[in-house]
């Protein structure tokens, strides 16, 4: 009876393959994606086990891998694979063998996945319950994490932690715990332990198909396809986005390493040259041309938009089920591929030529030379050759891993400890460069010299990784951030409240940042603009604040540090004396809150409403720039209603205006949340307390 089971499951993987839209029961928990956004570094992950290429919360090519994370569209994020193959595999039941065994996940979405790994547990756990944010009631997130009250770890070392759980078509099953910290210095990157485990378990159920026999010669294969960044492909068109002009570079013992005295083993990636882009050398991402609405034209005096050097750290890798001691020489394969090579498409598990292909990439050993010196030959800040010369397609290449081979017996395991960081050029250095390099100050040389310093600070953060590895993560602890933010808009004003949490480190005092934009600093003038400044510094026993130092009917941001102890410098690990804070991330607002004007004591011939017209591809993306589409009523009364009906007399808006300030938005939806279609507009404005009216007309174009 199992054989024939196991012959029905096995004709259902080929048809998976065969039919497109054939499924297969899949999984206990699904398809999910869960970001991890505490620090600096923000990336979300699958519970299938592997993020492939346009399957996470944002179906498009660069997605997830930001940093700096408080900038809008710094992903850099293309694709992974994870592959996991052994020799001399026999099918459990149905009794076939198979010289060459591989289950895929990624680095496409038709790339195995979820006919080949199947997810069985995902969870997010936190060390508390993440801050709650308002801004004038409504909540106000970048990305919102919820963490269910029995997933509350105040005894974890790291800030959060998913748990994953994935079984393989192969009857390999992965753990991995993948978290990350919050602290200074220690933000930008993101940690993930896998443990793979020869259960036997091959698909879903609990029940074992396979309840004995070692796994031969296993390697398990990481591919990543990075695009730095996701800005720059507004800038020079989506070849950026494909990781056309990526550049990867390797470090480690099996390579000729004067510069990595550590003996580090990682892998990187940054922006290289391409001449097709752009008139100027694009290393690094000069904005020199304005982009619409997504760059501000004010930002294009050269800000190198695509500085960052992302980059893989191999941490831990055993080296046999008998010693679980580190092994230097892990992974015994790296080098690149061409990331549209034809393996990377639809995978199949049962084709043996297939498998035996992929397992031969699995287990090639070193390049000679990484990619980066193949296309530069050494020359990186020189080099105006093609990064993706001879890869398939033209599309770039991808940089790999391989760790193995493997003996795997039935119930045993191997533990790999992978590393994901990002670093490169401070916003305002990446400012001031290319201002440099675009007033012709400074050659297109010596400004890739200077995007290049960032691979020296991905290697500082790597250095950093291992010692608090080394150190049982341990880190001095922060105070608690606020339990909560809430932000209101008044006339004359904008307050703020907040609270803290009973547990923990308890705040010595606060610190309250406020910007014009939520995310992105510019350039205008010689002068930054929109950066978050510190506003006041506020003692432990403060729990609001009145802000009135603004300019009326400017949209604001804010987010407020707790602050504690002072922690000494390490000059080893390159960081100086400095206080410990919360992460900003957890008491940042991403709406606006705005002074008001103060509420007129009576509107009888004042109420005005601006824009009018309104014309939505045009007047308001000039009055507003960076929100949403709206029309300000503006000298109203601190109490009052404001009725808008359509030219025929349809009511379809009533708004309640009870802040005390003199003017009041509309985001232009009717009372059923739809948006209002182009006409003439009739506003009746009625004074709560002195029953005084006012009616006004104005137009809306689209």
């Amino acid at each position: 009876m199992r054989k024939f089971i196991y012959k029905i499951f096995f004709i259902i993987i080929l048809l998976s393959f065969l039919i497109p839209n054939f499924s297969v029961a899949q999984s206990n928990v699904g398809k999910i994606e869960k970001w991890m956004a505490v620090g600096e570094l923000q990336n979300w992950f699958s519970s299938i086990g592997c993020e492939r290429e346009e399957d996470g919360p944002e179906k498009q090519q660069q997605a997830g891998w930001r940093w700096p994370a408080p900038y809008l569209n710094q992903d850099m994020q293309a694709a992974k694979g994870l592959w996991i193959g052994a020799k001399n595999y026999t099918e459990p039941i149905e009794g076939s063998t198979f010289d060459f065994k591989v289950v895929h996940c990624g680095p496409r979405p038709q790339t195995g996945g979820l006919v080949e790994f199947f997810p069985i547990e995902f969870k997010h756990y936190s060390k508390f319950k993440p801050s709650t944010i308002r801004v004038d009631g409504a909540e106000s997130y970048f990305v919102k994490t919820v963490i269910e009250d029995e997933n509350i770890k105040p005894d974890m070392p790291y800030d959060q932690m998913l748990y994953n759980v994935v079984n393989t078509q192969m009857g390999m099953t992965m753990k991995r715990k993948i978290f990350q910290f919050s602290g200074e210095y220690f933000n930008n990157f993101i940690v993930t332990e896998n443990t793979f485990i020869n259960t036997g378990n091959i698909d879903v159920d609990p029940e074992i198909e396979r309840t004995s026999g070692a796994l031969e010669d296993v390697y398990f294969y990481y591919q990543y396809r990075m695009a730095p960044c996701r800005e720059t492909r507004l800038l020079f068109g989506d070849p950026t986005a494909w990781g056309r002009n990526t550049l990867n570079d390797e470090r480690g013992p099996y390579r000729n390493d004067s510069d990595n005295p550590e003996q580090l083993r990682y892998q990187y990636s940054w922006h290289g040259y391409f001449q097709d882009f752009s008139s100027w050398n694009n290393v690094g991402g000069p904005i020199w041309k304005p982009t619409g609405t997504v760059i501000d034209k004010a930002d294009s005096v050269g800000r190198l938009a695509s500085s960052q050097f992302p980059g893989i750290l191999v941490l831990h890798a055993d080296k046999s089920i008998s010693d679980r001691t580190d092994d230097p020489m892990q992974p015994t394969t790296t080098g690149y591929i061409a990331s549209d090579g034809e393996l990377n498409y639809a995978s199949n598990p049962f084709i043996a030529t297939e498998m035996q292909k992929r397992y031969n990439m699995m287990s090639k050993g070193h390049a000679a030379k990484s990619h980066a010196e193949v296309i530069t030959d050494g020359d990186f800040a020189g080099s105006t050759k093609n990064p993706a010369e001879g890869s398939a397609n033209n599309a770039g290449y991808s940089f790999v891993n391989g760790f193995g081979p493997y003996q795997i017996p039935y119930g045993d395991s191997i533990k790999i400890i992978l590393v994901e960081a990002a670093a490169g050029l401070s916003r305002e250095e990446a400012i001031r460069v290319g201002k440099l390099y675009k007033d012709g100050a400074i050659s297109a040389t010596e400004k890739n010299e200077y995007v290049l310093q960032g691979k020296d600070s991905l290697h500082q953060t790597f250095k950093r990784v291992v010692d608090l590895y080394n150190n049982n993560w341990e880190l001095p602890e922060a105070p608690m951030p606020p339990k909560n933010l809430e932000v209101f808009s008044r006339g004359g004003r904008i307050e703020l409240f907040w609270d803290i949490y009973d547990a923990g480190i308890a705040p010595q005092g606060f610190e309250l940042y406020r910007s014009t934009t939520d995310h992105v600093d510019g350039y205008a003038d010689n002068q930054f603009y929109s950066k978050y400044e510190l506003v006041t510094e506020l003692g432990p026993e403060a729990r609001s604040f009145v802000d009135t130092a603004l300019v009326t009917n400017t949209a604001y941001y804010y987010y407020l540090q707790s602050v504690g102890d002072n922690v000494p410098a390490n000059t080893s690990l390159n960081i100086p004396s400095y206080k410990l804070r919360s992460s900003r991330f957890y008491a940042q607002t991403y709406a606006p809150a705005y002074k008001r004007s103060k509420g007129a004591s009576t509107i009888t011939n004042k109420v005005r409403i601006v824009p009018n017209p309104y014309i939505i591809s045009a007047t308001g993306g000039l009055l507003f720039p960076g929100e949403e589409n709206k029309i300000s009523f503006v000298n109203i009364s601190g109490e009052c209603t404001i009725a808008i009906y359509s030219e025929l007399g349809e009511l379809i808006k009533t708004i309640v205006h009870d802040d005390g300030s003199g003017s009041h938005d509309w985001l232009l939806t009717t009372s059923s949340n739809q948006f209002v279609v182009s006409g003439i507009y009739i506003a009746v404005i009625t004074d709560k307390n002195t029953g005084d009216r006012e009616i006004a007309k104005f137009s809306i174009i689209r």
